[in-house]
C-alpha cells in the first residue's frame, strides 16, 4: 500500500503564484476619416485564446524551466544502493510505512524490524534504497540490507584496526559456527574456536564471546572470525613472561597435553615444551603412551631453549641417575643376566639387562657350530634370554653377552665324538650355491660339497637333491678342529660305481637313452642304471636330418668314457652314419668278388681254346673290358 503524495501541478503553480496571462489588446481603429469613431467592446472580448480545449494553459519555455525548478525543490534526490534515515509514518500488522521525503512512501516488512522492541510513528532507522521505482512503480526499501552495510564497514574498519568485538554464536554449520557481529553473519572456524581441539561445536550455540576479525572477502562481504587468537595473545604475553625466567636445568611442572609416535607435548602454564620419547626413559620404548597418560602432571627438566623460536626442549629421565652410574655389584664380566631383545641388527641383538642397560650378543657368539646364523631369524623382540658377561666397559657403557658359553665347548672332544669316517644321520640347516650345511648335534656341523652328493648325478644346485630340515645320511670326510668345520660327504656312503659302469659303457657300446635336459651345448641323456651322459649338438642329428628334443627317446653309442672325471659322452648320429659306411663296404667287397670270380673263368677259357679267331678275340677283348670296368666301380 502506498500513499500517494505527488501533488498536481496546476494547483501548485495556482497556489505559488499569480499566473500571468497576456490581457486582450485594445483594438484601436485608424483611419483616414477626420471624425473617430467610439469602440464597442463585446462579451469575448476578454477571453485568453491561449486555453486549449482541455482548460490547460500553455507556459514558454522559461515558464516551464521555472516552475519545474520549484516542484523538484520539493523533493530529496536519491539514488539505488544509497542509505537514508526515514521517518515511521504508519504501523499495519506486517509491515512499516516509512517517509524518506521521496515522491511516494515505502513499504518494509515488520520481519527486519524484530531486533527493536516497541517500535512507533515518529521513530527514525536508516534504510536501503533498493529500488526508487519498481516495475509497479513502488519505492523499495530494506532496513536488513541497511544493516548490513553497515556492519560490513564496522567490520572492514575493525579488521584494519585489530579490535576486539563481541558477537553471538547463532547455529553451527559444516566445519565450525555462525556468529552474528553487528547484525551480520561471519564464519568462525572450528580451528580458531579454542586453542584445544573442539569435537562438540553445539556447546557454544547462543553464547556470546570475544572475537577478532581475521580475515575478510572484499568481493562477496565474508569474514572470518577468531576466538582462539585472542586465546594465542594471552597465551604469548604468558610464554613471553616464562621464557624470560627459563634457564637450562630448571625443573618444572608440565601437564601432558598432545602424545605423539616422537613424544609428547607438555603445557608448562601457557608455553609449550617438547619431551622427546630419547628422553622420556633411561630404557627404550617404543611409544611415549607407555610412560605416559593424557593430563598427567609430571616434573621435568629445561633441557635447552630458543627465545627466538620459542622452543623448549624437556627431560624426564635427566631426574634420576643414569643406570650405568648405579649399576648393581651383581652385574660383572663372567656372571650370568637376564635381558629382552629389544632391538634385532645383522651382526646381532641387543639385551636390555636393566632400564638403560644394555648387551650384545654377537651372531658368534649365539651357537657353538660354524654355520651362519641370521639375527633376524633367530631372535625375535620381546623374546628373554639368559646370557653370560663376556666383556664389561662403564665408561664407555657397552657389555658384550654369550648365549653359546652357557654350554660346554663341544669342540673340545670332537675326535672322540665324531671321527673321521664315522657315519651319522643329520638335519639340513642351510643350502648354498656350493654345498649343503648339516647340523649333526647342537653347535656342530658341517658342508656337503655338491659334488659329493651323488655318483652318479650332475645338480645344478643342491635343492634338487634335498632341501632345508629334511634329514640325510653323511660320513666325516674330514675334521678342521681349529676352524671348527667338518667336511662331509654323502656319496661315500656307497662304492663307487663308475668302477663297474666302465665295462658296461665301454666305448662303442650301444644304450638306449632318454633326453632330459637341452641347452645350447647339446642334451644331458639319461642312461640305465641311473647313469647320465652328454651328447653334443652335432651328435643329437637323425638320420632324417631332424634334431633330438627334450623327453625324446633314441639309440646311443658310448664316444667317451672318463672315470676319474666322472663323464660319458655318447653320440646318436654315429650309429646311423656307421651303417652307411658299412653298407658301402659290404658293396664294395661284393663287387670286387664278383670281379674276381668272372676274371677267373675267362682265364680259364683262354686256357681251353689253343687258337682265337678274329672272331674270337673281339669277343674276348669286349670281355675283358666289362672286367676291368666291374673292377673299377669295385674299387
Amino acid at each position: 500500500m502506498f500513499i500517494n503524495k505527488h501533488l498536481n501541478a496546476d494547483a501548485q503553480d495556482s497556489a505559488g503564484g499569480e499566473v500571468e496571462t497576456p490581457a486582450a489588446e485594445a483594438t484601436t481603429a485608424t483611419t483616414t476619416a477626420p471624425v473617430a469613431e467610439p469602440v464597442v467592446e463585446t462579451a469575448h472580448d476578454d477571453f485568453d485564446w491561449n486555453v486549449d480545449k482541455r482548460n490547460v494553459t500553455s507556459y514558454s519555455k522559461e515558464e516551464k524551466e521555472k516552475y519545474d525548478a520549484v516542484y523538484d525543490n520539493t523533493f530529496v534526490q536519491l539514488n539505488d544502493g544509497e542509505l537514508i534515515t526515514g521517518t515511521i509514518v504508519g504501523l499495519t500488522k506486517t509491515d512499516v510505512v516509512l517517509n524518506i521525503g521521496f515522491k511516494s512512501d515505502g513499504l518494509i516488512s515488520l520481519n527486519e524490524f524484530r531486533d527493536l522492541q516497541g517500535i512507533k510513528v515518529g521513530d527514525e532507522v536508516e534504510v536501503m534504497i533498493v529500488e526508487k521505482e519498481d516495475r509497479d512503480g513502488h519505492l523499495n526499501l530494506s532496513r536488513k540490507q541497511a544493516r548490513i552495510t553497515r556492519a560490513w564497514e564496522r567490520i572492514v574498519e575493525v579488521h584494519k584496526t585489530g579490535e576486539v568485538i563481541t558477537g553471538a554464536v547463532t547455529s553451527k554449520t559444516k566445519g565450525g559456527l555462525i556468529v552474528d557481529v553487528f547484525g551480520m553473519e561471519t564464519f568462525l572456524p572450528g580451528s580458531q574456536i579454542d586453542v584445544k581441539p573442539v569435537t562438540d561445536y553445539d556447546q557454544f550455540v547462543g553464547k556470546t564471546m570475544e572475537f577478532k576479525v581475521v580475515k575478510i572477502n572484499e568481493t562477496i562481504k565474508n569474514a572470518v572470525v577468531s576466538h582462539k587468537a585472542l586465546i594465542e595473545s594471552d597465551i604469548e604475553a604468558q610464554r613471553a613472561e616464562i621464557m624470560s625466567k627459563l634457564e637450562k636445568g630448571q625443573v618444572l611442572e608440565g601437564t601432558v597435553k598432545n602424545i605423539t609416535d616422537f613424544g609428547a607435548f607438555m603445557d608448562l602454564g601457557g608455553l609449550d615444551g617438547l619431551l622427546y620419547i630419547t628422553d622420556i626413559s633411561w630404557g627404550r620404548i617404543s611409544h611415549p603412551a607407555e610412560v605416559l597418560k593424557m593430563d598427567q602432571k609430571i616434573n621435568v627438566v629445561v633441557l635447552d631453549f630458543d627465545d627466538e623460536k620459542k622452543r623448549i626442549s624437556l627431560g624426564l629421565k635427566q631426574l634420576t641417575p643414569h643406570p650405568w652410574d648405579v649399576l648393581p655389584e651383581a652385574i660383572v664380566e663372567g656372571n650370568l643376566v637376564k635381558g629382552k631383545v629389544v632391538n634385532i641388527e645383522d651382526y646381532g641383538a641387543f639385551l636390555e639387562i636393566l632400564p638403560g642397560v644394555e648387551g650384545l650378543v654377537h651372531v658368534s657368539e649365539i651357537t657353538w657350530a660354524n654355520t651362519p646364523i641370521n639375527a633376524k631369524e633367530f631372535f625375535k623382540l620381546g623374546d628373554e634370554y639368559e646370557a653370560k658377561i663376556v666383556t664389561l666397559d662403564k665408561e664407555t657403557r657397552k657389555m658384550s653377552l654369550s648365549i653359546k658359553q652357557l654350554t660346554e665347548d663341544p669342540w673340545s672332544e670332537i675326535e672322540n665324538r665324531f671321527a673321521e669316517g664315522s657315519k651319522h644321520a643329520g638335519l639340513v640347516k642351510n643350502i648354498t650355491n656350493y654345498g649343503v650345511f648339516v647340523e649333526l648335534a647342537s653347535g656342530i656341523g658341517g658342508m656337503i660339497h655338491i659334488s659329493d652328493l651323488s655318483w652318479l648325478k650332475r645338480f645344478n644346485h643342491p635343492g634338487e637333491y634335498t632341501k632345508v630340515g629334511d634329514s640325510i645320511d653323511v660320513i666325516i670326510l674330514g675334521i678342521d678342529k681349529e676352524n671348527r668345520k667338518l667336511q662331509l660327504g654323502h656319496k661315500q656312503l656307497e662304492e663307487d660305481p663308475w668302477n663297474a659302469l666302465q665295462d658296461t659303457f665301454a666305448i662303442g657300446s650301444q644304450h638306449e637313452g632318454t633326453v632330459i635336459r637341452r641347452d645350447d651345448k647339446g642334451a644331458v641323456v639319461q642312461l640305465p642304471y641311473g647313469l647320465e651322459g652328454f651328447a653334443p649338438n652335432r651328435h643329437l642329428t637323425k638320420e632324417d636330418g631332424k634334431s633330438i628334443g627334450a623327453d625324446e627317446t633314441a639309440q646311443f653309442v658310448v664316444i667317451e668314457f672318463d672315470r676319474n672325471e666322472k663323464r660319458i659322452v655318447l653320440s646318436h648320429s654315429r650309429i646311423w652314419e656307421q651303417g652307411q659306411i658299412e653298407e658301402k663296404e659290404t658293396a664294395k667287397k661284393e663287387a670286387k668278388a664278383e670281379a674276381e670270380k668272372t676274371k677267373s673263368a675267362v682265364k680259364n677259357i683262354q686256357n681251353k681254346v689253343e687258337k682265337a679267331t678274329l672272331g674270337d678275340l673281339g669277343v674276348l677283348a669286349d670281355l675283358k673290358k666289362k672286367l676291368d670296368d666291374e673292377a673299377s666301380k669295385g674299387e
